[in-house]
């Protein structure tokens, strides 16, 4: 995966020495990229989940846009915030079809997204994205931090090399650009100065879970890792991320607090601990 727009002035000042190293383990395994043939279930776990769905806590009518993966649509995370809606959200997709990367104007209709949604409501608004969705959203919030409230991300390979993912062909193809070459000239490990969130699961198939860990910023303590058990392709139609997606989202602007296990066996499951060993 490659960033997807020019560094900010405050991201070019970043001295290199300060960066942060990314992960540089292996991509998935064929193994786990089999797996991901469970998202049809994941899909189907919803509506048994739905009455547990709705207890979620609500919304405050914010504005919440979403961005979908690589070669995904808005059709792909309409599920998700239909949910949202019905929560108490005002959301919308990132209305550009087909997410093949950044190619010339998509960061700039973004951009613009962004500040009109932020200019209708008159409130920060909330970014999501989905793998390479989650990229721009996190870049763009380091453009915007004025606009931007939080930034939830699933599946992001931020933190990782290209090679650390099943999909780094795939984006090349897409996209028409190198992905090695775009990532020297950017610090995609380093967090967005809002609250942010990385949705994750240790047996993704598509990208190296590693290379999802948010690693703890001095320049912002508003950060976390919430895993879940889930696939890649999954990820955005699995109940427990929709549960923590609406736990972050509701939160009180300004009143930022880590996301809560609670500690119950059941809980524990679904919401296994990120700091266990790996």
């Amino acid at each position: 995966m490659a960033p997807p727009s020019p560094r900010s002035p405050a991201q070019k000042k970043t001295p290199e020495k300060a960066r942060q190293s990314p992960h540089d383990g292996p991509a998935p395994s064929a193994w786990l990229l089999a797996l991901e043939f469970r998202a049809l279930w994941e899909f189907g776990a919803l509506l048994p989940a739905w009455p547990l769905l709705t207890r979620a806590p609500k919304g405050d009518q914010h504005s919440v846009v979403v961005f979908p993966g690589l070669s995904a649509s808005d059709g792909s995370t309409m599920p998700l915030r239909r949910y949202l809606d019905s929560l108490g959200y005002q959301t919308s997709g990132w209305e550009q079809g087909f997410n093949f990367g950044p190619r010339a104007g998509v960061l700039e209709a973004a951009r613009g997204q962004v500040r009109r949604a932020f200019e209708d409501s008159g409130r920060k608004v909330s970014l999501i994205g989905w793998s390479l969705g989650g990229v721009y959203a996190r870049e763009l919030a380091k453009e915007l931090p004025h606009m931007v409230r939080s930034v939830i991300t699933l599946g992001t390979p931020f933190a990782g090399s290209h090679r650390s993912t099943n999909a780094w062909r795939i984006y090349e193809l897409a996209s028409g650009r190198k992905v090695a070459r775009e990532s020297e000239n950017y610090d995609l490990p380093a967090a967005p100065p809002v609250p942010t969130t990385s949705i994750y699961s240790r047996s993704d198939g598509i990208v190296a879970w590693q290379g999802s860990i948010q690693k703890p910023s001095p320049d912002n303590l508003q950060t976390e890792n919430v895993e879940v058990v889930a696939s890649h392709v999954g990820l955005g139609l699995n109940p427990s991320a929709w549960w923590a997606v609406a736990d972050r989202l509701a939160q009180a602007e300004g009143r930022w607090q880590p996301f809560e296990r609670k500690g119950t066996f059941w809980h524990g499951l679904i919401f296994p601990d990120p700091a266990r060993a790996a």
